[in-house]
């Protein structure tokens, strides 16, 4: 499976970068391919490892302003010219999506793609990675989305909320039909 994960560029300490490296380990070892920003550092760097020291494969999608940045011994490197492209060649290139700890970017891109299933333009399975209780804000947030009426579907067909790795993947194989 081919499964995008939208996360930081920015080192960050062991409380994410220890469950981001374990969830790269899970995706490797399970035969994945991750489609990611293409990123040489940061957290994209540990989960890029992870995946590849595991026997998985990487595809990546940076864009030109970054591509200095981008991961030479990836498996597929993309340039996009601009983020919509980025974002949009990451999605097609994605069967199912992961976000996981991460500053604006990261916002944004999740917030396009959970829109784009909202509006029916996919129905990938898109995973929230709550890793230390990041997105307990952004989950009680949408909730309250959900609640006063501004979601047209149920939260639980947006997005699932997954606390570990494991259930992060376990969640995608079967959504997929592989467990």
């Amino acid at each position: 499976m081919n499964i995008c994960v939208f996360l930081s560029a920015a080192d960050l300490d062991d409380r994410y970068t220890v469950p981001a490296r374990e969830f790269a380990e899970l995706l490797g070892r399970g035969g994945h391919t991750l489609v990611w920003g293409g990123s040489e550092s940061g957290l994209m760097k540990v989960v890029a490892d992870g995946v590849q020291e595991s026997g998985g494969r990487l595809v990546g999608v940076s864009v030109d302003f970054l591509a200095a940045k981008a991961r030479r011994d990836a498996d597929e490197m993309v340039i996009a010219k601009d983020l919509a492209e980025r974002k949009a060649l990451l999605l097609e290139k994605s069967d199912a999506i992961v976000i996981m700890v991460g500053g604006t970017g990261t916002l944004d891109e999740a917030t396009e793609i959970l829109e784009l299933k909202k509006h029916g333009k996919h129905t990938k399975p898109v995973v929230l990675l709550n890793t230390a209780g990041f997105y307990d804000g952004l989950h009680q947030q949408f909730r309250r989305m959900e609640d006063e009426g501004f979601l047209p579907l149920p939260l639980t067909e947006l997005v699932f909320f997954a606390e570990e790795g494991i259930g992060a993947l376990a969640y995608l194989e079967e959504s997929a039909g592989l467990r």
